[in-house]
């Protein structure tokens, strides 16, 4: 692709923005409730509550999308996202992180699938291939998972608490100051899917099994975010140093993001999901048993290879198999068993990491990669 289309670069820098609010508060409020005591479980409830306003908002946030196109529902995300984050930021305590949990993941669930749907009408009004697109928008979380844990680590331990989120909450109006200028209407004829139920897109068989992949590839990253800092707590590492860690892994998403771009269709859909899905289950269950600093920065490193390689495979397969007026819907879908399952999983690994060890939610998963082992043959 030699260049991209008008305002993309704009679009993913906001995209980068509202992720940033979300990964910048996750990881204060994580080290937050290390430091004060509170332990494994309290991390598992912040990090559901990140999913918990996705997964109620994930529908109507499709049906939003293909209504009103992409400023309404920025705005809205923005806004719940600067409450929630303000709230922390005024008076940091276990019930105010909740309150940025739930506003942050709020922010994602109506931005991301904004975000999404109108890459998808940009693929199709332009030539470019579409897994090429979704892996330059997927950039910006990439990026932003790789900046947020490193930048925030760095301001708490030489500022606190207050002005790592003080970062947080600026970032919100900055995404909606980016695509000031993006206020067009959805475009003509793309409003009536909208108004069909949702779910009768389920009775597709290749998108059931693109969301069950899509969920288990998911949580795995979810596993990820929750052991490193409750393993790297218990080794004694620094609060940077955990940083450090997940920045590895976000690194690694990043650069194979990259890649996708440059050798977009080299390789057929069912190719690039099991190779992924086989390095996924491989490092899960070895994680536990990594030496050091650097075991543990490269388990991420090539954990992150393997999960950040799959979302521009499976939101092209989604576009693919499902009608273009409905795509604001199949995205939702998409979010709502993503974000239904992370609500859940978190508070299990949680308890999970208690009963049976730290490694425990890597061990649960590398299980379920196994079980949907069959749904990445050719379609």
């Amino acid at each position: 692709m030699s260049a991209l289309p008008a305002g993309f670069v704009r679009l993913i820098a906001a995209m980068m923005a509202i992720h940033a609010v979300m990964a910048v508060a996750r990881f204060t409020g994580i080290v937050w409730l290390l430091q004060q005591g509170h332990g494994a479980f309290w991390v598992g409830v912040l990090m559901a509550l990140i999913s918990l306003t996705p997964a109620l908002l994930a529908g109507p946030a499709g049906a939003w999308a293909d209504r009103y196109g992409l400023w309404r529902p920025l705005v809205g995300g923005a806004g719940l996202a600067a409450l929630g984050v303000g709230a922390a930021l005024l008076q940091p305590s276990l019930a105010t992180l909740c309150a940025a949990a739930l506003g942050s993941g709020a922010a994602i669930a109506l931005a991301a699938v904004a975000v999404q749907r109108e890459i998808a009408l940009i693929a199709r009004a332009s030539s470019a291939h579409s897994q090429a697109l979704y892996s330059w928008a997927a950039m910006g979380p990439a990026l932003s998972n790789t900046l947020s844990p490193v930048l925030a680590g760095y301001v708490i331990e030489h500022m606190g608490f207050r002005p790592a989120l003080a970062l947080s909450f600026v970032l919100a109006p900055l995404a909606v100051w980016l695509l000031r200028h993006e206020r067009h209407s959805p475009h003509p004829g793309q409003t009536t899917g909208s108004l069909l139920p949702a779910f009768d897109l389920l009775r597709n068989p290749s998108l059931r099994s693109l969301l069950l992949l899509n969920m288990v590839f998911a949580v795995s990253w979810d596993a990820h975010s929750f052991v490193v800092p409750v393993l790297g707590h218990e080794r004694g590492y620094s609060a940077s140093t955990i940083g450090l860690l997940l920045g590895s892994f976000a690194l690694a998403v990043a650069l194979v993001r990259l890649l996708i771009v440059r050798f977009a269709g080299r390789w057929s859909e069912a190719q690039s999901l099991r190779a992924a899905l086989g390095i996924c289950i491989a490092v899960l269950a070895s994680y536990r048993w990594l030496p050091g600093v650097v075991g543990m920065a490269m388990g991420s490193f090539l954990l992150g290879l393997a999960l950040g390689s799959v979302q521009p495979t499976l939101l092209a397969g989604l576009t693919r198999v499902t009608p273009h007026e409905r795509h604001g819907q199949a995205f939702g879908l998409r979010m709502l068993f993503t974000n239904a399952s992370s609500v859940l999983m978190p508070v299990s690994f949680g308890g999970a990491a208690a009963l049976l060890g730290t490694a425990a939610p890597l061990w649960l998963m590398a299980a379920c990669g196994l079980m949907v082992w069959p749904l990445t043959r050719e379609r």
